[in-house]
């Protein structure tokens, strides 16, 4: 009897569903090549949910990703959206929802480069010479979940004492989140080159010497072979550019993550090559690690090879496809060294005839599985 996977596909806004297709296409290839079958079932979320319901993640979508096996997710967010009410619904309370009410509280991603694309990079070649690290972010706690509060017209809070607004947003982390964060990271570090930079602010945060602390009891007590540093946030951010081939796991809170990982995309040169995987105690969510990208929606120009990429992840971590995931891999690393580019990982030297669509880049990879 053939194997059955059921995926609760959310393709979003923006360029999302136009990726998401993509990635369904690689999946089905794969599907066809290893004799298991992939259920995949569209539900809302974002800002398309905010236009069907009013709602950015409907029970419908939030029960259907309970009774998945996995989750792929497009894109979320878009300018039409965009509001400073705190009252109105915004499409990235979907996501931060999907992820707490999951149990997603670790976000991996990973960064590497294809060396078809090392002049893409801003960066000199020599300065990104084997750069493969893994970021491990804390998901689910911290500044994006803290109580926060706005105040209007009080006294004293407008320019020459007059009445202003008012807000704060709290860092919040509880013991247990530090544990199993740390412990994620210590555990892929052993599958890796035993190596974990534990970013904090921890000379000015008292949630940060928390951390820092709890990090390197959880260490000594129990993984005492891995290799461990301690980096300041600010630091980290600068030695990512200066040094970022010596990192290999980089371990921090949500806020901080959330703007290292970025960073450490762009070294690679383009946001649209990297995947990440969100990971708790249960179904897990795969997705991009860019935005919906609104200004090029509905073009067919977008970049899907990272929502492919999470494919491979998801593959990999849910479905303990290995080799399968191995094959995504090599198919997009031919399709680069082949030359083949969507326009925002072309160059001027990128002839004209090697530059793909979105869904022509998709059919490329499935020709190579």
């Amino acid at each position: 009897m053939k194997k059955s996977y059921k995926v609760c596909t959310l393709p979003g806004d923006g360029i999302g569903p136009e990726i998401i297709a993509e990635g369904k296409k690689v999946l089905a290839a794969v599907g066809a090549k290893y004799g298991v079958e992939f259920v995949c079932e569209d539900a809302l979320i974002g800002g398309a949910a905010i236009d069907a319901t009013g709602n950015p993640l409907p029970d419908e979508t939030l029960a259907a990703a309970r009774s998945s096996d996995a989750v792929l997710l497009a894109s979320v967010g878009g300018p039409k959206w965009d509001t400073t009410d705190p009252a109105a619904p915004r499409p990235e309370q979907g996501l931060l929802k999907i992820r707490k009410e999951l149990g997603l509280y670790t976000n991996l991603r990973p960064v590497q480069i294809f060396a078809a694309l090392a002049d893409a990079s801003t960066l000199r070649p020599e300065v990104i010479d084997g750069v493969d690290m893994m970021i491990v972010r804390e998901l689910t706690g911290g500044l994006y979940f803290g109580r926060r509060e706005r105040f209007y017209d009080e006294e004293g809070a407008g320019a020459d004492g007059k009445p202003g607004q008012r807000a704060y947003d709290t860092l919040e982390y509880r013991e247990y989140e530090v544990e199993r964060i740390a412990r994620q990271a210590f555990q892929a570090a052993r599958k890796r080159r035993g190596k974990v930079s534990s970013v904090d602010k921890a000379n000015v945060l008292e949630t940060s010497r928390m951390w820092r602390e709890i990090v390197h009891r959880i260490h000594d007590a129990e993984y005492a072979d891995v290799e461990l540093e301690d980096v300041l946030v600010d630091n980290a951010a600068m030695q990512l550019i200066n040094r970022p081939a010596t990192f290999d796991v980089v371990v921090t809170e949500n806020m901080f993550g959330d703007i290292l990982s970025d960073e450490a995309a762009q070294i690679t040169g383009s946001l649209g090559m990297l995947a990440s995987a969100s990971l708790g105690d249960g179904v897990a969510l795969y997705e991009p690690s860019h935005g919906s990208a609104p200004d090029i929606a509905g073009q067919g120009i977008a970049n899907p090879l990272a929502q492919i990429l999470s494919v491979e992840m998801m593959l990999r971590y849910s479905f303990d496809m290995g080799d399968a995931a191995d094959d995504i891999r090599r198919a997009v690393t031919a399709v680069l060294d082949e030359g083949w580019r969507t326009r925002d990982i072309a160059d001027a030297a990128t002839p004209a005839d090697r530059v793909l669509g979105c869904a022509a880049m998709g059919d490329a990879v499935v020709a190579h599985l």
